[in-house]
This record gives structure tokens, C-alpha cells and sequence, in this order.
């Protein structure tokens, strides 16, 4: 194959990818792509060595990452205040970094085509799905854009995640692209006369996605159950402002006005990540304004916000956390984001990357918090206890956070966050579609709470129920039911992913035993 086809068939599968998991812009459903998004990359893999593969997965996925993670340069050089060009480099380097994994891929797909192809079939969706939970825990972990997030307004489809988590659709999906590219391969262009059935693959997972169709239709009823009434404040406050002094009142008159739009319908009131333009428990003539309009309200709030602590040496840290203020304006709970955004909320390998500065401008290093912690209030004339667990920006990414999150006994999942940072891009809907797996993993509704959006609320099949457009100002109310944990994911959490890690290794290594191609 010449280089200008490999070139060609890795630009297409890396344009592919990246459109599938743009999460419908403009009302198109470009996650339709992702089921025939690897069909050009396994094309560029025929008559490849094993090290021809790697580096052309390398390359369609070092070109669907930058499409997937264009972003990035926005949030670094527009509010990170990085110079152009430094944070094009960056994203590149980052896209690389994530583009390795497409590469590995490859790489094992083309060794099992040479000595074990009769497996392939089976064994290419366990090798994909192994490496998207590597990516997932590696160097703190990166899951932004796994191919089963292209399907997040399918309900039927990724039901199933309740079981598999977020890794089943991407098994899935992947089954689809190697069983039509291996069944194309064999009969129209290959014209086997042997004994090898091309169309058992082909047929297995026709059964297998009907299953999981079938599977999701019974699935999708909600049975009627306690609902609870949520007021989101979306406040669109300029991320240049932010922590500007200068702009402490207005923003806190625009949190009054927004807040006392939604409090008279709602029983619990969401502000966005690190709402507050000050520290919450250090400034009290700010924070009497914050607890004043609870008060007036006479309704719960969860807001964000810095916290101070400090080391036994006495070193301050902050927290990056979310309190909860009962109606007399009291601190009720508090819970502390457990996962940080590295460069954006602390540097990583600070000693050896002295240079660099944080995305975060104008305040310091944060400390990760304690782990899973729920925060209760009580609500109605009966003051029944409702509790509820908070994922903080960041956070709702990684399935098995939230997990934890919902396992403690939360009746619902709140998320906050401001995405103000990505600007008008793709970005914040990618962000948004993610939570969609996090409420179908553990069968528990979702409200979400953004600075400049996407704010929303989604049901516990993953029904999105309300959403706001980004950079706008709203004050939205949504209805929501209550749950509590019942999946087999939120029980017993990531064994699908490892049951592939494991299929995948013996795979590859039973595949060096034979010397030569085995044809079935």
C-alpha cells in the first residue's frame, strides 16, 4: 500500500473518531460515525508488520485526538494565559501522548491477524477496551473522549453500561468495526474457498447487538418514585472577572437575582464550581451575603468554592470544594474533589517542571480531598433525610468515582463545574454527555450546575431531561426522581474492563505460539 493511502485511510478514521464524539452540534448525530470510524484504520493495517501498525494507529489516532482535544489550546492560551504557540505544541504533545493508545491497538490487532486471525474478532474489542481503561488510570488518568461516549443520545444502545460501565459500548462498537471490516475483507475481496465460515463473526455480533438493543428497551422504563425539585443557577460570569475584586458584588448581586428566580418551586438550590469569588470560610462579610440569600431562599444550597487548611508545619493548602448551607444559612457538609486537574488545579512533578504555572490564575496549589463523602438535608413536612453525592468538574469523567460516589447510599448525583475555560467549543457538550454514562451506570438521576453551561438534569436511563445553551445567563428548575444504588456496575464496579484486560493478555500471548497464519 503506498504512503499517500495509509495517509489517506489514517486521516479518515482519525476525522471519524473525532466527529463521532463531537455529541450532536447542530442537531446532527455524528456518533453514527464512530460504527464505521476504525474501518478505514484496520484498511491502512492490511499487509502491515507489526511496527508499520503501531505507527499508523499512532497516526490516526494522534489525528483524531486533535480533533477530539482542539480545545485544549483555547483553555491554555485564551484563559491559561500560554503563548500561542506553546499551546498548540502542548495540545500536540497531549494528542501523541493519547494517540499511542490507538497505536498499541493496532499493533495488537495486526500480531493477532498474523498468527491467530480466526480470534480477531474477539480479541481486537478486548485489546481496545483494555487500553481505554489503561488510559483511564494512567499518570492520573484521561478518559476525555472514549469511543463509547459517541453514543450518549442512544438510550437503547448503552443501557447496557449499568452492567459493563462505559467500557460495553465501546466493546460494542468495536465488535461492529472488525466483524463488517473482516467479513467485507474475506468475501468480497478475499473469496475464500476453504472451510473458514467469514460470516459466524458477523453473525455472533448481529445476535450481540440485538441483545443489547433488546436489553436497553427493557430498561428504559422508570418506575415512579419520590421526585425532588432542583433550582440550577447558570450565571455565565466571565472567566476574566472571575476572581477579579473589583467584580465581587456584581457577581454576587447576579447570584441573588438568578437565586431568588428559582427558590419559591425549588427544595434544593445548585451554584456552579467554585462560585464564590472569594474563599468561602475566610471572608464573613462576603459570606454573610452568601448566607443571607439562603436565608431569604429558605431552601438548601450547594455552591462551590475554595477552601483554606493548613499543614501541621503550618503551609496553607486549599480545597476545591462544595458546600452544602441548610435554609438558615449554615454549613450543613462539605465535600472536597478528590481528583484534580493536573496543570490546571496543581503541577505535577512540580520539582522537575518548575517552570510551568498552574491554568488556575490567582490562587494556589489544591490539595485532593479525603474521598467519597455525601452530603443530606431533609425535605418535606415529614423532613424525610435525602442525600446526595457531589463530582466536581473534572471528576464526572471517571466512571468509578462516581461509582463510589452513589455506592455510599446517595439518592441522587449532583455535578458542578465551570467550563467556562473551553470556551465556544465542542468541548462543554462533550463534558455534558459524559454525565449521561455516569446516571445510566448507576441508574441515578444527574443535575448539573455550570458556570457558562451546559447546565441540565438527566433521569436515571440517561434521559436528558432539560439542558441550557452555553454562554447564557439561566435559572432553570427541573424535576428529578430518587433512587437508590441497584446496578450491578455501582455494586461490583469495573469487572467487565478487567475480565477484557484479562481476554486480551492470554489472547496475545496464546497468538505467539503459532508460528504462522491458522485459518479456521
Amino acid at each position: 500500500m503506498s504512503k499517500m493511502r495509509v495517509w489517506f485511510y489514517c486521516l479518515l478514521a482519525g476525522t471519524a473518531y473525532a466527529l463521532s464524539v463531537s455529541n450532536l452540534i447542530d442537531g446532527i448525530p455524528w456518533g453514527l460515525f464512530a460504527w464505521i470510524a476504525l474501518l478505514p484504520l484496520h484498511r491502512a493495517l492490511t499487509g502491515a508488520t507489526t511496527s508499520q501498525a503501531f505507527w499508523r494507529g499512532w497516526l490516526a489516532g494522534f489525528l483524531a485526538f486533535i480533533g477530539t482535544m482542539y480545545w485544549v489550546v483555547t483553555a491554555m492560551h485564551l484563559y491559561g494565559k500560554v503563548p500561542l504557540p506553546i499551546s498548540i505544541v502542548l495540545m500536540l504533545l497531549l494528542a501523541g501522548y493519547l494517540g499511542l493508545y490507538v497505536g498499541l491497538y493496532a499493533w495488537g490487532f495486526v500480531r493477532l491477524e498474523q498468527r491467530w486471525p480466526a480470534a480477531t474478532w474477539v480479541a481486537a474489542p478486548c485489546l481496545w477496551v483494555s487500553l481505554e481503561y489503561i488510559r483511564t488510570h494512567a499518570f492520573s488518568g484521561l478518559p476525555w473522549g472514549l469511543l463509547s461516549y459517541s453514543q450518549f443520545q442512544w438510550l437503547s444502545l448503552i443501557q447496557v453500561a449499568n452492567i459493563t460501565g462505559v467500557y460495553g459500548v465501546s466493546f460494542l462498537i468495536v465488535l461492529v468495526n472488525v466483524s463488517v471490516f473482516l467479513f467485507v475483507r474475506r468475501v468480497l475481496i478475499e473469496k475464500p474457498r476453504h472451510t473458514f465460515r467469514p460470516w459466524l463473526p458477523l453473525a455472533v455480533t448481529v445476535a450481540t447487538f440485538l441483545g443489547v438493543w433488546l436489553y436497553g428497551m427493557s430498561q428504559l422504563h422508570v418506575s415512579p418514585v419520590d421526585r425532588l425539585t432542583i433550582g440550577i443557577v447558570q450565571p455565565n460570569i466571565d472567566q476574566a472577572h472571575k476572581w477579579d475584586q473589583a467584580y465581587r458584588v456584581k457577581t454576587l448581586e447576579q447570584y441573588r437575582r438568578l437565586t431568588e428566580t428559582v427558590s419559591p418551586q425549588s427544595e434544593l438550590i445548585l451554584w456552579p464550581e467554585a462560585a464564590t469569588p472569594f474563599l468561602f470560610e475566610q471572608e464573613p462579610a462576603y459570606q454573610s451575603l452568601v448566607t443571607g440569600m439562603t436565608k431569604n431562599a429558605e431552601v438548601p444550597l450547594v455552591l462551590g468554592s475554595p477552601t483554606l487548611r493548613r499543614q501541621s508545619d503550618g503551609t496553607p493548602y486549599l480545597l476545591n470544594s462544595a458546600y452544602l448551607l441548610n435554609p438558615s444559612g449554615e454549613i450543613s457538609g462539605r465535600y472536597d474533589k478528590q481528583h484534580l486537574v493536573p496543570f490546571g488545579e496543581y503541577i505535577p512533578l512540580q520539582r522537575m517542571l518548575f517552570f510551568l504555572d498552574k491554568l488556575v490564575v490567582g490562587i494556589g496549589d489544591f490539595e485532593p480531598g479525603p474521598g467519597p463523602t455525601l452530603l443530606d438535608f431533609e425535605r418535606g413536612p415529614d423532613r424525610r433525610k435525602t442525600r446526595f453525592g457531589v463530582a466536581i468538574c473534572f471528576e464526572v469523567i471517571f466512571p468509578d468515582l462516581v461509582r463510589r460516589l452513589a455506592l455510599e447510599g446517595a439518592n441522587f448525583l449532583v455535578t458542578i463545574t465551570n467550563d467556562a475555560w473551553f470556551g465556544n467549543t465542542v468541548a462543554p457538550h462533550q463534558h455534558f454527555g459524559m454525565v449521561v454514562f455516569r446516571a445510566v451506570e448507576n441508574r441515578m438521576a444527574f443535575a448539573r450546575a455550570a458556570n457558562t453551561g451546559v447546565s441540565g438534569f438527566i433521569d436515571p436511563t440517561g434521559r436528558i431531561l432539560m439542558t441550557t445553551p452555553i454562554f447564557a445567563e439561566r435559572a432553570v428548575i427541573g424535576s428529578i426522581p430518587l433512587s437508590t444504588p441497584s446496578t450491578v456496575y455501582t455494586r461490583f464496579g469495573d469487572v467487565f474492563a478487567w475480565t477484557c484486560v484479562i481476554m486480551a493478555l492470554i489472547l496475545l500471548s496464546f497468538a505467539r505460539f503459532f508460528s504462522r497464519p491458522v485459518r479456521g
